[in-house]
């Protein structure tokens, strides 16, 4: 088997299936998670068995190497995971408590109306606002 016909080396912490855009720790994840070939195949349905297997056997072949690539991309997920919660994650929960704010405000400014206009809101059905 030449590696190079399956695989993309392009850094240290990605090796891409060549022809497609999955890495072969994504492959790895799984079957270190106890899923055979097949099933591995269920997750990737447009990666051809044979370069499932292949990766398989680059992993059996190359344990170490494999194992070090595999611990170098789980520390970088992680940093990024971190960073995005720094950033991203931030803003993300800001902006949920936005929403939640201008819902609130809706529906108050909805029960001020209705009582203007002599409705019984528990009597009526009010929308959910998205």
């Amino acid at each position: 088997m030449d590696v190079q016909d399956y695989f993309e080396f392009i850094d240290e912490t990605s090796i891409r299936i060549k022809g497609h855009r999955i890495h072969i720790d994504e492959v790895l994840e799984e079957r270190l998670q106890g899923k055979e070939p097949e099933e591995i195949l269920c997750c990737f349905p447009r990666l051809p068995l044979e370069k499932i297997y292949a990766t398989l056997l680059y992993y059996e072949a190359n344990k170490t190497e494999v194992e070090a690539y595999l611990a170098r991309v789980r520390e970088e997920k992680r940093k990024s995971e971190k960073k995005w919660q720094r950033t991203q994650g931030r803003r993300f929960y800001s902006l949920k408590s936005e929403n939640t704010s201008e819902k609130s405000r809706q529906n108050r400014l909805l029960r001020e109306s209705s009582t203007r206009f002599g409705m019984n809101l528990h009597e009526t059905t009010i929308p959910h606002l998205p």
